[in-house]
């Protein structure tokens, strides 16, 4: 999902969100790993493949 921080300040606590952009994996509902930081398309692939 996308949430724009700005419009959803509580949320953005909640996960400690201080940085943008901020990537959140979750798993069984709850937060398993973060990236933070711009990454192009092939980083993004590359961090992502462990848990895909």
């Amino acid at each position: 999902a996308k949430l724009n921080v700005d419009e959803n300040p509580d949320i953005a606590r909640q996960f400690d969100i201080m940085s943008i952009p901020t990537l959140i994996v979750f798993k069984d509902g709850q937060p398993a790993h973060r990236f933070q930081g711009a990454s192009g398309k092939a980083g993004l692939l590359q961090q992502l493949s462990d848990f895909l």
